[in-house]
C-alpha cells in the first residue's frame, strides 16, 4: 500500500541553496530607491539630495547641519524605516556571501572563467606532471616565452605551478575530456612527465588517437617503456638518466662542445624544421636549385645545419630524431650540406638562427614551406 503524502516538500541539499546571489544587491537597490522617494515626497528635495540622505544613513557616517534641512515627521519615518531596513539588508547580504563561499559559488565562478579563458589559448604547450622533470621542463619553456598549461593532480605541485605565475588544469591527464579540454586540438605539444610509465603511457595513447599530427613527448624509465611508448604513437621518449648519462659522458669527452650547448640554450638563437612540399609545382623554382644559387644563408642570415631526405621522414612528418636510423638507399642525414645540395620536394630543412633571421628564411622559401616546427634547444 502506498503511503500518502502529507504535501511535505524535500529538503533541498546546501549546495543549492544560494543559486540566486542577485537577491542582496535586489534588495539593497530597492530599500534604497524606496527611501529616496520617501524622502522626495515627505521633504521635497532634489533628488540629489535625497540619494544623499539615503547613502550617509545607511552607511551610518552622520551628517552636519549644513547637508541637510530639518527633517519633518514623515522625513523622521522614513529615516526610520530605513535604518531598520538597512541592518536587514547587510544581514541578509553577509549571510549570503557566507552562503555562497560555503557553497563553493566562487570557487566553481572562477574555475568557469578559467575555462573560458583555457578555450582561447593556441599554440601552446601541454604539460602533464609538474614534478621535477616537469618543473624543469616549465623553467626552460618560459624562458622562451612558450605558452604553457600544466596538467596537474597533485595539490601541492598544483600550488607550487601557480607560485611560479603557471596556468595550471587540474584533473586527470589520462582522461580524454581532460586533453580535449587542456586544447590538444590547438596545442604545439604535449609533454607527458608524468611520475609513472603506465600514466605516459595512456597520456599518449589518449592524444594520438585524437591528435593524430600533435607531437608528442614522453618520459620513460626503462627502455621496455621507451619501446612501447614509441609504438603508443609517441615522437620522443627521453629517459632521464639515459640523457643525464650521456651529458656526463659528453661533458667528460667533450666539454666545448657541451658548454656550447648550454650557451645555445640560453640565446637568442632556435632551431626550427622547414618541411617542404612533396608537389613539386609548390617548389616552383626552388625545385632542384642548389645551396649556392639559393644564398638563404646570405640572405636571411640563418645557417642550414642539415637536410633530410624524403626517405628518412617517418610518414612524412617533420621529426628530425626520427629520421635517425640507418637508411640503406641512401644517407639519412646531410649535415652541413654544401653549396652543391640541391633542394627536392619532401625535404626537411634543419636551420638555426634568430627570430628575425628564421622569419626572413621562412619568406624566402615561401610556398614550398609544408610545414614549420620549433625544435628545443
Amino acid at each position: 500500500m502506498a503511503k500518502r503524502s502529507w504535501g511535505l516538500r524535500p529538503r533541498r541539499p546546501p549546495s543549492t541553496r544560494h543559486r540566486k546571489p542577485w537577491r542582496a544587491p535586489l534588495a539593497l537597490a530597492l530599500l534604497v530607491n524606496a527611501s529616496a522617494i520617501g524622502y522626495r515626497l515627505s521633504e521635497g528635495w532634489d533628488w540629489g539630495d535625497c540619494y544623499w540622505m539615503v547613502m550617509i544613513t545607511l552607511s551610518t557616517l552622520g551628517f552636519s547641519d549644513g547637508d541637510t534641512q530639518t527633517l519633518s515627521a514623515g522625513g523622521r519615518l522614513v529615516t526610520t524605516l530605513l535604518i531598520l531596513g538597512g541592518l536587514v539588508v547587510v544581514q541578509i547580504s553577509i549571510q549570503g556571501v557566507l552562503g555562497l563561499s560555503e557553497s563553493g559559488y566562487f570557487r566553481r565562478l572562477r574555475e568557469r572563467r578559467f575555462r573560458r579563458w583555457l578555450s582561447t589559448m593556441h599554440n601552446h604547450v601541454i604539460l602533464c606532471g609538474y614534478g621535477r622533470i616537469g618543473r624543469e621542463i616549465a623553467e626552460q619553456l618560459t624562458r622562451e616565452n612558450v605558452p604553457l598549461l600544466v596538467v596537474e593532480m597533485d595539490v601541492e605541485r598544483r600550488e607550487a605551478a601557480e607560485e611560479r605565475g603557471l596556468a595550471v588544469l587540474m584533473a586527470d591527464a589520462t582522461l580524454d575530456e581532460t586533453l580535449v579540454e587542456a586544447g590538444i586540438h590547438r596545442c604545439r605539444a604535449l609533454v607527458a612527465a608524468l611520475p609513472n610509465n603506465a600514466s605516459n603511457l595512456y597520456v599518449v595513447l589518449s592524444a594520438r588517437g585524437m591528435a593524430p599530427h600533435c607531437r608528442l613527448i614522453a618520459r620513460s624509465d626503462s627502455e621496455e617503456a621507451a619501446r612501447k611508448l614509441r609504438l603508443a604513437g609517441a615522437d620522443q621518449v627521453v629517459s632521464p638518466y639515459v640523457s643525464g648519462g650521456r651529458t656526463m659522458a659528453a661533458t667528460a669527452l667533450r666539454p666545448l662542445a657541451v658548454t656550447f650547448m648550454d650557451l645555445l640554450v640560453g640565446s637568442e638563437c632556435e632551431v626550427e624544421e622547414f618541411l617542404l612540399s612533396s608537389d613539386p609545382a609548390d617548389l616552383g623554382s626552388l625545385n632542384g636549385a642548389s645551396l649556392a644559387e639559393l644564398q638563404l644563408g646570405a640572405r636571411s642570415g640563418a645557417l642550414v645545419l642539415a637536410i633530410v631526405p624524403p626517405k628518412s621522414i617517418n610518414g612524412g612528418e617533420p621529426r628530425l630524431y626520427r629520421g635517425a636510423s640507418a637508411n640503406p638507399e641512401g644517407p639519412s642525414l646531410i649535415a652541413n650540406p654544401g653549396g652543391d645540395t640541391r633542394l627536392a620536394p619532401g625535404q626537411m630543412l634543419v636551420a638555426m638562427g634568430s627570430q628575425q633571421q628564421l622569419e626572413r628564411f621562412t619568406d624566402l622559401l615561401g610556398p614550398a614551406i609544408k610545414s614549420v616546427d620549433v625544435m628545443a634547444n
